[in-house]
């Protein structure tokens, strides 16, 4: 796949479960890989910005979908590692569904049989 020149915005509602979904690969990491591994996993179509991403992991930590400690990145940066709980695990599984659920019926109205 080569990459794309021009990055799309991602839609709306659905950072969080980009967020969760990329934990549920990755492991545990911290926020700039997961900004990293969006756009890279994406094609280079999509990109968090710091002023998306941290609210939004923000928002998971006090939901509990998501807990984050403070460690040190191989370059000796002070950096929060994140990852998923049971609780992240579940929320992604809903969130897939509903998410899937309006794409296929985007789909039909922009694909009619």
């Amino acid at each position: 796949m080569t990459p794309s020149s021009s990055r799309d915005e991602i839609p709306p509602g659905t950072l969080d479960m980009l967020i969760l979904k990329t934990l549920a690969e990755e492991g545990e990491i911290h926020g700039f890989e997961i900004a990293e591994s969006i756009q890279k996993r994406s094609s280079n179509v999509l990109q968090v910005e710091e002023g998306s991403l941290y609210p939004a992991l923000q928002r998971s930590l006090i939901k509990g979908w998501i807990v984050g400690e403070w460690s040190r990145t191989e370059e000796n940066r002070r950096a929060r590692y994140y990852r998923l709980t049971a609780t992240g695990r579940r929320q992604l599984e809903k969130e897939i569904s509903a998410y899937q659920r309006v794409a296929q019926a985007i789909s039909l109205i922009l694909n009619p049989a």
